[in-house]
């Protein structure tokens, strides 16, 4: 594993989304449905294998006010950690 893109990955994760093998727009949709059934504050960790991804999700997240906690690039992967914005 390599050393995360920015920040520190969470110890604790509510909810995790499989996107492995899915390209752009559906890693971003699925975070979508998964973050609405989450609680304020909650972390949401997607796996992907598109490589857009990592801007998808950095912009994604500035539109959305959903906090980018950490991005981690594993080489083959790539492992999104975001917290659901406070209401």
């Amino acid at each position: 594993m390599t050393e995360p893109v920015s920040g520190v990955v969470p110890n604790e994760v509510h909810q995790t989304v499989d996107a492995i093998g899915l390209a752009c727009p559906l890693p971003i949709l699925r975070a979508k449905k998964a973050l609405a059934t989450l609680a304020s504050g909650e972390v949401l960790c997607v796996i992907t294998t598109d490589r857009g991804a990592v801007r998808d999700f950095q912009a994604f997240c500035r539109q959305t006010g959903n906090e980018l906690l950490v991005q981690v690039d594993e080489t083959e992967r790539v492992t999104h950690y975001l917290r659901r914005r406070l209401k």
